[in-house]
């Protein structure tokens, strides 16, 4: 999903979203004038409303006429009557606390969204025994970065407090909130050795069956797909959403290759952030000028240039190149 402080990107093409998807059915087209051809009306624009709960529940929603992730957020604290800063998460299709569900930077025009909000507060004392901590981090594009898996025999998953979806909202009393997810992921790995800290967490708001798994470590094959449908909604935090055909199998597979190698390389998954960078590889023929199309695009992340190799071979790979 796109977040906010991605600077220099572009909406993709085909413009702002208008609130629908082209004439309705059945409209019939104006009768053919004598003479010069008459200026053609507008099209009526059906309008696109999606289904919305609260994760720990209530009754059902209805959001319309959001254009970006923020305006969504905006949309359902304003059905329910909170303030969008209450919002953690959201899922697709599920109440549950199911990472393979997060909404990301797509949704399916049948897809039900429930939002997870603010639950209890919580701080935990961390030693960092090895330099990973077996964590690897989200955010929701609004300002909050969370915990989306936590790896087996880790340090991390030996602290039974700490779940997965805790969104973090202070290392060492030092607040993070509205860091991106990568800046939070190198924090703790810039922390020092054998010096304990602190976290405070905020686990989601849960009714009585929505106890998590906290130590999935496995990937499904599924993993990131949160669209129903060909047509999608596709999000950005900055710029207008867009309503546009679902990817193909071979760019699903490089997107899902590619958050693979972003959470190896950076303690992050992002299936919006990997779907850009597939994107950008679309237009560029070679390894070198995927670098650039990277640096133009998303510079501030810095990528090295082994980390971009990995991301142009596993591109070609999903394509079935031979080079």
């Amino acid at each position: 999903m796109q977040r906010a402080g991605r600077h220099g990107r572009q909406p993709p093409e085909g413009g702002p979203m208008e609130n629908g998807v082209g004439q309705e059915p059945g409209t019939p087209e104006p009768p053919a004038a004598a003479g010069p051809a008459a200026p053609r009306a507008p099209r009526t624009r059906p309008k696109l409303v999606f289904h919305t709960q609260l994760a720990h529940g209530s009754p059902t929603g209805r959001i319309e006429g959001f254009t970006n992730v923020k305006e969504l957020y905006a949309k359902i604290a304003e059905v329910f009557d909170i303030s969008p800063t209450e919002i953690l998460f959201c899922t697709l299709n599920t109440h549950k606390v199911d990472m393979q569900k997060l909404l990301g930077g797509q949704i399916g025009l049948e897809d039900f969204i429930f939002a997870h909000v603010r639950g209890e507060t919580k701080e935990v004392e961390v030693t960092k025994t090895e330099d990973a901590l077996g964590l690897t981090i989200t955010d929701n594009g609004a300002g909050y970065a969370f915990i989306k898996r936590i790896k087996e025999g880790s340090i991390i998953n030996r602290l039974q407090t700490v779940c997965v979806g805790d969104s973090i909202e202070a290392i060492n009393d030092h607040t993070i909130v509205g860091c991106r997810h990568y800046e939070v992921a190198r924090m703790l790995r810039e922390l020092p050795r054998a010096q304990p800290f602190t976290l405070r967490l905020v686990q989601p708001k849960k009714a009585f069956d929505m106890i998590g798994q906290r130590t999935r470590t496995g990937k499904s094959p599924g993993e990131g797909k949160v669209v129903s449908g060909k047509e999608t909604l596709r999000l950005r935090t900055q710029g207008q959403a867009v309503l546009e055909e679902g990817p193909s199998p071979s760019e699903e597979e490089a997107a899902r290759r590619v958050d693979d190698l972003l959470e190896s390389y950076m303690g992050i998954r992002d299936s919006e952030l990997a779907s850009t960078m597939v994107e950008v590889a679309k237009g560029s023929p070679s390894v070198a000028q995927l670098a650039q199309g990277l640096d133009l695009v998303l510079g501030e992340f810095a990528f090295p240039q082994e980390f971009v190799a990995e991301v142009w071979a596993a591109i070609c790979h999903s394509k079935g190149d031979k080079e």
